[in-house]
Order: structure tokens, then C-alpha cells, then sequence
């Protein structure tokens, strides 16, 4: 696994088995899960560290498993510094886009997880590498990238509006989606008007 992807990883995984200390978990979660604006506990750096607390064994291995999977081929196209600004990106962006949502909605809970920076990784993936054809539990035959990500996309979308599967920031992973095409565009549009 490349630096910066492992890096990620194993941070993650730190503050993870952080949170299982009894009363420190939940100071953690007080301090640094993102929260709504209107909460007294919100706090400017809860935009990036949330994305670094999880809300059980479940949540961490996924995230960190797309994590893995799909980092490891960005950070070795881009290098580590662009993956890791990136991935940050993905995160604040998601972090926005849940205190926009939460703000018209009226919703108090916090937010927790890497899910935003992985859906942005998951963009560049697909956007990188189009064709790349991946298994998918439970569809039988492999699916190109853009395609999977297509379509992961519109099921967050569908989820979010509906109000469906309560207790998951489905804008969240839209705004990293949204952050991380926002991202790519720049770093093209400077390439471009650098040349």
C-alpha cells in the first residue's frame, strides 16, 4: 500500500480504537464529530476531523476498505500529496454539504465517518480509470468503474431525497462526489492555462 493511502488507513484505525475507550470515545465524539451549527458543541475543525471517527466495526472496515482498494491506484497515478489533498477536499466538501442539509432541515445529530472522502476517491477512480471492471456483491458479472460509480451515485441521491435508511448522511457522500469533480476540473483548468 502506498504512504499516504496507508496513512489514511491506519490513522483511521487509530482513532477508531480510540473511540473504544470508555468516556474518552465519547469526548472524542463530543470534540470532534462534525455538528449541526445551531449545536453549541459545532466547532470550525469538525469540518475535516469527522471524517476520521466511525460508528462501529462495520463502518470503519468498508470505508477503509474503498479506501484501500481504490487509494492505492490514485495515490500511485497522482502521487501522495495530491491523493491526501484530495481526499481532504472530498471531506470538507461532504462536511458543507451535511451542515447545508442539516441547516434546512432542522436535524441535530452529529456526523461522523470517512464516507465523503471515500465517495470523492471513488470519483476519481471512475473518472481515471472508466474501464476498469470491478466485482460488485451481488451482481454476477463485473461492471466498468464509471458505471459502478454512476450508479452508487443515483442510489444516494434516491435515498437522500426519499428520506430513506435514516441515520446515514447521504448528501454527505454526494457533496465529496460533488467536492471531488469540483477538484478535478481545477486541477485540469490550471493545467491547461499553465501550458
Amino acid at each position: 500500500m502506498p504512504p499516504a493511502t496507508r496513512a489514511l488507513v491506519l490513522i483511521n484505525v487509530a482513532v477508531f480504537l480510540l473511540q473504544q475507550v470508555p468516556g474518552f470515545g465519547d469526548w472524542l465524539v463530543s470534540e470532534f464529530a462534525l455538528w449541526p451549527l445551531h449545536n453549541e458543541r459545532f466547532h470550525p475543525w469538525q469540518l475535516i476531523t469527522y471524517a476520521f471517527l466511525h460508528g462501529n466495526f462495520v463502518h470503519i472496515f468498508f470505508n477503509m476498505f474503498a479506501l484501500f482498494m481504490f487509494g492505492r491506484a490514485l495515490e500511485s497515478y497522482w502521487g501522495a500529496r495530491r491523493m491526501v489533498t484530495y481526499f481532504l477536499v472530498c471531506v470538507l466538501a461532504a462536511g458543507l454539504t451535511q451542515l447545508a442539509v442539516q441547516g434546512a432541515g432542522g436535524a441535530g445529530e452529529e456526523t461522523i465517518g470517512a464516507s465523503g472522502g471515500v465517495f470523492g476517491v471513488l470519483l476519481a477512480f471512475a473518472w481515471y480509470f472508466p474501464r476498469q471492471r470491478l466485482f460488485i456483491i451481488p451482481i454476477p458479472i463485473p461492471i466498468p468503474a464509471w458505471l459502478f460509480v454512476t450508479g452508487y451515485a443515483l442510489v444516494e441521491l434516491f435515498y437522500g431525497v426519499t428520506g430513506r435508511e435514516q441515520g446515514v448522511a447521504h448528501f454527505a457522500h454526494l457533496g465529496g462526489l460533488l467536492g471531488g469533480a469540483l477538484c478535478i476540473l481545477y486541477w485540469r483548468a490550471l493545467r491547461r492555462f499553465a501550458a
